[in-house]
């Protein structure tokens, strides 16, 4: 409502508190008893109502009563909760070169950086693509800087390709150490970043985009970082790429389930879109049956990698929420 009380912002952000619904939701999906959770509403041009639609990431778990600003601010368009994407598949396949022969660590690093640089720019792409093209206006989840209207769409796009841009240093310096092979494959994971949501048509909204995750940040990122280490791969290094992949697709997957309602009106027809709300639920569950399933495949050659199997019990808890029926925030 107008009359509600609310911070209003230069830029035509309203700060609103959260319905008590959605604070109930927020708190069952993990969030702090502290924590104050807020919904952001943007002023349209020419609304006689003042305040009209709500944006991107008008749920929002913050500890103030604004939106953050500075550099918290792009932190947090950053998905912070992403990156784990990125870090485990260098992880693995680093460890499965030094079972071929050792390490080297600079080269790691530099791994590392391509594959997190890569995450950014493709958060950061993502989110400026959507917001342009309004898909972001109505959604439930993390913030979404150029669909809230809190950051400029020209500086968003300017931050993806600034990340593209950390990552083609580090990844020049590998492709120096071991093979210009890898201006290609960078290429192409740039492209594909990219190309996700951007572009006359985004393969993200044609339901391609868990096979990107799984492909990118799954084989590429697990086979490329044993590659730089010892330039060859190994049958251990293909089955831990494909759990990477598995459960890389699996956040993914989760985030378009909770989506489905928005991307559905907005035309985004991304794979949970598709194949409907229970057969994504079943996706989800499946692919983190199908990681661990492959992590004892690979213990059979690599006993060392069993040690992976103990965090099973910590797919449980995800599992539980996603078939009993969770939607919104309980998939934030």
């Amino acid at each position: 409502d107008v009359g509600e009380p609310g911070i209003e912002r230069e830029d035509g952000v309203t700060v609103l508190p959260a319905p008590d619904e959605l604070v109930d939701e927020g708190r069952a999906a993990g969030g702090d008893g502290d924590e104050l959770w807020h919904a952001v509403e943007r002023t349209q041009p020419g609304d006689e109502a003042g305040p009209g639609r709500r944006g991107a990431g008008m749920i929002l778990p913050i500890s103030t009563s604004t939106p953050p600003s500075g550099l918290a601010l792009w932190l947090a368009g950053s998905r912070p909760k992403t990156l784990p994407a990125a870090v485990v598949p260098v992880a693995i396949g680093t460890a499965a070169a030094v079972g071929e022969g050792g390490i080297i660590w600079w080269r790691a690093v530099a791994a590392l950086i391509v594959s997190l640089a890569i995450q950014v720019a493709t958060n950061f792409a993502n989110d400026y693509s959507d917001g342009v093209r309004g898909t972001d206006d109505d959604r439930v989840g993390p913030l979404r800087l150029t669909g809230s209207g809190l950051v400029e769409p020209r500086r968003v796009k300017y931050a993806a390709i600034g990340s593209f841009g950390i990552a083609a240093i580090a990844g020049l310096a590998l492709a120096a150490a071991v093979g210009w092979e890898l201006l290609v494959v960078g290429a192409i994971s740039f492209v594909a970043g990219w190309t996700y949501t951007g572009g006359p048509k985004p393969y993200g909204y044609l339901g391609l985009g868990e096979v990107f995750v799984f492909v990118f940040f799954g084989l590429v990122a697990t086979l490329g970082s044993m590659w730089v280490q010892v330039e060859r791969l190994t049958a251990v290094a293909w089955g831990g790429a494909v759990v990477a992949g598995l459960l890389a697709t699996a956040l993914l997957v989760t985030n378009n389930l909770r989506d489905i309602p928005t991307d559905a009106v907005t035309g985004k027809r991304t794979l949970a879109v598709r194949i409907g709300d229970r057969a994504t639920r079943l996706l989800f569950v499946g692919m983190l049956v199908a990681a661990f399933v492959v992590v004892a495949v690979v213990a059979a050659a690599r006993p060392p990698a069993a040690i992976a199997l103990l965090a099973a019990p910590l797919a449980i808890p995800p599992r539980r929420v996603v078939l009993r029926g969770a939607t919104g925030l309980a998939h934030v």
